[in-house]
């Protein structure tokens, strides 16, 4: 019997990786070490665990994808990557993947035949790879072997999604920017998307690569990956990023408190009344606002 495939799961969406395990194992050979929520978790799991392949989600918060890659490549130019294959909703990514040597790309919702065909993919290039003759099936070089090239080209990927994300927020912008006209922000919470008009938003925070967005009855995730992206969403004249990690609805401020040397937390009108640094790069901004 072939040695079990070592793999790891990275998506920011529950059911997406709960759907892809259960996958996996119904197609047996196949060991799941472990999942990954978000960017920044995925890079300590793929240095700890160096499985055989990773299963990456191409946009999640802090850290997309590509990121991830050449984070891990950054950390350590030595590393051996495992096999990666990108899963995404977004076919636009799908020949951009092979850009990196990607193995393969799963679309979401994701398919068992698909995903049978994915493996048998990755068990050929580890062989591959195991021969000696330092390349895959297709011709290209294996993973462990993308040697500087692998850095310009995730730099071209990094470039490539940067400026998707700025022409979505200006002013021929897509359905993010129909959002911000429309004065909703799409808010995820068990496994459903729900639209909060702006005005009820009380705070944004970014924690971990992930980024919360509080309302008073609702507590959720963004679809953004930055809270920069979020800021473009929202109204300027309502929202101001009192902290790097935060970003707060000044209609919501319940209380300002005054805090040790001269700095100050905002007490929030939420049902856990949150309090938020106020970065001492802002305590000028908010004199000016509540005239202290």
């Amino acid at each position: 019997m072939a040695t079990p495939l070592t793999s790891l799961i990275i998506d920011d969406e529950p059911l997406a990786r709960q759907e892809l395990q259960y996958l996996l194992e119904a197609a047996g050979d196949v060991s799941v070490l472990a999942q990954g929520t978000n960017g920044i978790e995925a890079v300590d799991l793929i240095r700890t665990h160096k499985p055989d392949v990773i299963f990456l989600d191409v946009r999640m918060p802090g850290l997309d994808g590509f990121a991830v890659l050449k984070k891990v490549l950054a950390l350590d130019r030595k590393f051996h990557l495992p096999e990666v294959v990108f899963a995404t909703a977004f076919d636009q990514y799908a020949v951009k993947a092979f850009e990196v040597n990607a193995v393969d790309y799963l679309l979401k919702p994701f398919d068992a035949k698909r995903v049978v065909k994915t493996l048998e993919k990755v068990r050929t290039r580890i062989a591959a790879s195991a021969a000696g003759n330092g390349e895959t099936a297709s011709g290209h070089a294996a993973p462990g072997d993308l040697g500087a090239d692998a850095a310009a080209k995730l730099d071209a990927l990094l470039r490539m999604v940067e400026e998707q994300a700025a022409q979505a927020s200006g002013p021929s912008a897509g359905s993010a920017h129909n959002l911000s006209k429309s004065g909703k922000v799409v808010v995820r919470a068990q496994s459903r998307l729900l639209l909060a008009d702006q005005k009820d938003v009380c705070f944004a925070a970014i924690e971990d690569g992930r980024i919360s967005v509080v309302t008073k009855t609702v507590e959720g995730d963004s679809n953004c990956r930055t809270l920069e992206e979020l800021m473009d969403q929202l109204d300027p004249e309502q929202f101001w990023r009192a902290h790097r990690s935060f970003v707060v609805n000044i209609q919501h401020i319940r209380e300002v408190v005054p805090w040790f040397k001269s700095s100050y937390q905002l007490r929030m009108d939420d049902r856990k009344q949150t309090e938020i640094p106020v970065s001492r790069s802002q305590t000028k901004r908010l004199r000016e606002l509540f005239n202290l």
